[in-house]
């Protein structure tokens, strides 16, 4: 005799659904999507040739520089396993940067410091890094691809959410980004070994927050963020500067 189907009811799904953070969430959805040339033939379908594709790493970090790279890839390249840097392992972004530095037409990088990012704050120094690093690129381009901005840039350009997960040139351009950053950070590390940069690369764990908490911000930390703030003297931090708050679903990969 056939069993009757069994039905699972809302209330029976598993307690981890409904208690995982958004974080998570996202992370899951991200890993759902497939990072392809899409957006890059739709550009070349319109008459465009040079493609650049742009990102930055390091927004939502405590310390130290924003980096932003712009990558130029010959048409309909593929790079096995390239996607979005923050769901790549380091070995693996690492090889992939690799490959894409071999392949590509064109790479430039640039990178805005902690005293920048305090002065203009770090959406306009995120914009500034990436705008900086498609001048350099030399062919220049006739097109970018962005993930979700649009830059003060007379190129035309296809802002995407999510692009760094949807785009080979944007994904390769935050692979490219995360490497340099973090290498820099490891570099740092060395000089303020208290903090733990090397692991955290500047983000806000609990164990960079107890390190500020305990010795205080170092000249490398941005004092615009909220956490630096809290550590730091008042007359540290200067009047003009407005205090954000850092977003709870930004950690380091």
């Amino acid at each position: 005799m056939p069993r009757a189907p069994k039905f699972t009811l809302e209330a029976d799904l598993p307690e981890e659904e409904e208690t995982l953070s958004a974080a998570t969430k996202k992370m899951r959805m991200l890993r759902s999507l497939v990072c392809g040339n899409k957006y890059e033939k739709a550009a070349r379908t319109q008459g465009f040739t040079s493609i650049a594709g742009v990102d930055e790493v390091g927004r939502g970090s405590l310390f130290g520089c924003v980096v932003a790279a712009a990558v130029i890839l010959p048409e309909n390249t593929r790079i096995r396993g390239l996607r979005d840097s923050k769901q790549l392992l380091r070995e693996d972004r690492e090889r992939l940067a690799k490959i894409v530095e071999q392949k590509a037409i064109a790479i430039a990088i640039e990178e805005i410091d902690a005293a920048t990012i305090d002065r203009i704050n770090i959406y306009q120094a995120s914009k500034l890094a990436m705008t900086q690093a498609v001048l350099k690129l030399a062919p220049a381009p006739d097109h970018l691809l962005i993930d979700a901005l649009r830059l003060n840039h007379p190129c035309a350009q296809t802002s995407i959410i999510y692009g760094d997960s949807l785009s080979i040139s944007i994904a390769a351009a935050s692979v490219v980004a995360k490497v340099y950053r973090d290498r820099l950070m490891r570099e740092l590390h060395e000089r303020y070994p208290e903090y733990g940069l090397a692991s955290h690369k500047g983000y806000s764990t609990p164990v960079h927050l107890a390190a500020l908490e305990k010795y205080g911000p170092t000249p490398l930390h941005r004092k615009s963020f909220r956490p630096v703030a809290q550590t730091s003297l008042p007359w540290d931090v200067p009047p003009a500067v407005e205090i954000i708050e850092v977003p709870t679903d930004i950690l380091p990969a």
